[in-house]
């Protein structure tokens, strides 16, 4: 980069705020070290630092808590980070309304924390809340278990503001709940990943704490039977807020007895604390005709490491993906990419949101690291059968060599095409993470 151009940025967010040589460690990814990295103090100078590396050509990659950092396409050139940490005040709470205004550099766990001083909190539960930002969140349309009540970023967003790669800044959608006047512009940058523009604040609906919150899990000798329990528990009267399968070796970091060839369906209830009481007795007398067995609580911590379950099966994976099934197919999903590993002489475990059909798959080797041809013959199979369940595949993290050979994305077809013109008309200068996304934007 021009000394010039980093003399500018200097002077933009002051000297203290710009990073560069071994302090840039934690933000390498996949071997790629930036130029420099920049934490702004407003929005007006996060404006101005992606004008300034716009009329430079430099890329900005934005930055949040750096939990979804190496997902994606690797960049092809080294750039910018762009830290949004000292964006991070909760700006304007209303709890009459149910909606809070805040800095998109605010933690997740953060932001929960003063919400539940008022009684309230934000229905979302990504993995790392210590570490994810709201603003990446949103950016990586992130979510966990609850998601099969509450839904996810783009069922909550309400307000956006953004820096386009032009670095101008674009506020859409509003401050209540019924807006509808105009285009839904927050929703074009959930999961967009950063490539769009950087997202410096957010606007988003909130709900009352629940009375009372707990999370059973029943164990199955055969998945196919946990299949059917779940798709009973979804037929049923029953209202929960989560509903996750996952297999014995995603059990394992959950300390569930699940035998070889077992899974293990865990439910979330929330609400009045009578109402969840007949619910938890419920769910057992529904599973139990279907083989299930040892329905036994779970404790409050379970909540946070159900979404990375299948991740902490294994010290070291040798790839994640995330394929999107209809849930009647789930189960098979599951089984079927389960012994495409095994033939390949692969470990591998699998949770999923069953309600929904996003599943989690986690390859490994047992012995020695794995050849890349391996893995990424396995994950192509496991492409595949995403495809033949009605859905797709991304491959979520894996090492150079394997997305060398395995595409990140699965094919956009004509949507690809359109968020090539939106990519041109918001970033024409293909600045914003270049490369990253669907459709090399």
């Amino acid at each position: 980069m021009d000394i010039a151009v980093l003399d500018k940025l200097r002077a933009v967010v002051g000297p203290a705020n710009v990073l560069g040589g071994v302090d840039l460690g934690p933000y390498v990814v996949e071997g790629r070290t930036p130029e420099a990295a920049l934490f702004p103090g407003s929005v007006d100078e996060v404006r101005a630092v992606v004008e300034i590396a716009a009329g430079a050509g430099v890329p900005v990659v934005p930055w949040g808590g750096g939990t979804a950092a190496a997902v994606g396409t690797p960049a092809s050139r080294a750039g910018l980070v762009l830290g949004l940490s000292r964006l991070s005040r909760l700006l304007e709470h209303e709890p009459g309304d149910l909606t809070v205004t805040l800095e998109a550099g605010m933690t997740m766990a953060a932001l929960q924390s003063a919400l539940r001083a008022r009684g309230q909190w934000l229905s979302l539960d990504p993995p790392d809340a210590e570490r994810a930002t709201i603003g990446g969140v949103i950016a990586a349309n992130a979510s966990g278990p609850r998601r099969h009540l509450y839904g996810t970023a783009r069922d909550l967003l309400i307000g956006v503001t953004v820096i386009t790669g032009e670095g101008v800044v674009v506020r859409g959608g509003g401050k209540v709940v019924k807006n509808v006047a105009g285009y839904d512009l927050p929703k074009l940058f959930v999961g967009s990943h950063g490539t769009l523009g950087v997202i410096v604040g957010v606007t988003v609906k909130l709900r009352p704490l629940p009375d009372e919150e707990r999370l059973v899990a029943i164990a199955f000798d055969r998945s196919k039977d946990a299949g059917a329990a779940a798709r009973a528990v979804m037929a049923s009267d029953l209202i929960p807020s989560a509903l996750e399968l996952v297999d014995a070796e995603a059990s394992r970091p959950l300390r569930l007895a699940v035998g070889p060839g077992g899974c293990a369906l865990i439910v979330g209830f929330d609400g009045v604390a009578d109402q969840v009481e007949w619910q938890c007795t419920e769910v057992g007398r529904i599973t139990r005709p279907l083989g299930g067995h040892d329905v036994q609580p779970l404790p409050a911590a379970t909540w946070t490491r159900l979404a990375s379950a299948a991740r902490d099966a294994f010290d070291s994976p040798a790839a994640v993906m995330r394929l999107v099934v209809l849930p009647a197919a789930v189960v098979e999903a599951m089984e079927q990419g389960a012994s495409a590993a095994r033939q390949r002489g692969l470990g591998s475990a699998w949770s999923c949101h069953a309600g929904v059909g996003v599943v989690t798959a986690v390859l490994a080797s047992r012995g020695a690291p794995p050849e890349p041809g391996p893995i990424a013959s396995v994950l192509q199979d496991w492409r595949a059968l995403a495809r033949a369940g009605g859905g797709h595949a991304t491959l979520d993290w894996a090492p150079l060599a394997v997305k060398a050979a395995v595409p990140v994305w699965d094919d956009a077809g004509a949507a690809g095409r359109i968020m090539q013109r939106l990519k041109a008309s918001l970033d024409p200068h293909n600045i914003l993470n270049p490369g990253r996304f669907v459709a090399g934007i």
